[in-house]
């Protein structure tokens, strides 16, 4: 059975989905942007967490929340979970932001290294170092023929800057990190509960599916590949705050007694 706050979240946001989905961009505006990007707004901490990128990524979320939320929010009350939710969503998107940040320091350095030395051989690198170079590229082989060349110089400056525009300009969205630390939650409070797992079909304890939810993000966050577009350090920031918080409450309790 639902509880209120989990069906509120829900309905929040399966409607905000809808918006987005008729051709309202809430995401440009709401989406949380880059510290570094002339977007960010801080409201966005927020915001993001309510906001999905398509169907799939609207569906799975809210599965998560449909399965562990309400039992969560019957143990700590509507107050605590709704509190537990925010904290954890705004957490995981400032882990995202921060590692972000960094990221997007190295590229402004290495943008402004490259705008300082202009040359095919530093454009190469450049391109090679984000997984760009793409082997007999037309624009990089006549720029080797012609290096001195002001039109091909601007050229790839321009090249290099719209690359550093389009990273920034990428806004992170959904209630992934959130969801992540519910799963969190649930694993430190209840982990001997089975869970039956549609791939593979096979039981499994709820520490388990935690403990390798957490090494699978953090792998995949370190050693995140060019084309993976998903916030895995959003997912880990989520599961970081609900750990914190959950030992913090339960030491207050331990205290209370």
């Amino acid at each position: 059975m639902l509880t209120p706050v989990v069906r509120t979240l829900l309905l929040l946001n399966v409607g905000l989905y809808l918006i987005t989905a008729s051709g309202i961009d809430l995401i440009g505006r709401f989406g949380l942007y880059s510290f570094l990007s002339p977007a960010f707004a801080p409201h966005q901490l927020i915001t993001h967490m309510f906001l999905h990128a398509g169907f799939m990524h609207l569906f799975s979320n809210m599965l998560g929340l449909f399965f562990f939320g309400p039992m969560l929010e019957r143990v700590w009350g509507n107050k605590r979970f709704t509190i537990f939710y925010l904290i954890t969503g705004i957490g995981a998107g400032l882990l995202f932001a921060g590692i972000n940040y960094f990221e997007a320091s190295q590229l402004r350095d290495a943008v402004a290294a490259f705008q300082s030395n202009p040359s095919p051989q530093s454009l190469e690198v450049f391109l090679a170092d984000r997984g760009l170079l793409v082997q007999g590229d037309d624009f990089l082989r006549v720029f080797e023929d012609n290096p001195t060349d002001p039109s091909y110089i601007r050229g790839a400056i321009q090249l290099v800057n719209r690359y550093y525009d389009q990273q920034l300009g990428i806004p992170m969205v959904g209630a992934s990190g959130a969801i992540f630390g519910i799963l969190m939650a649930f694993g430190l409070l209840f982990p001997n509960t089975e869970l039956f797992l549609l791939f593979p079909p096979i039981p499994i304890k709820a520490k388990y599916l935690v403990t390798f939810y957490g090494a699978y993000e953090l792998y995949s966050g370190i050693y995140r590949a060019q084309s993976d577009n998903v916030a895995h350090f959003a997912h880990i920031g989520g599961m970081l705050f609900a750990f914190i918080l959950v030992k913090y409450w339960g030491k207050q309790r331990n205290n209370f007694y």
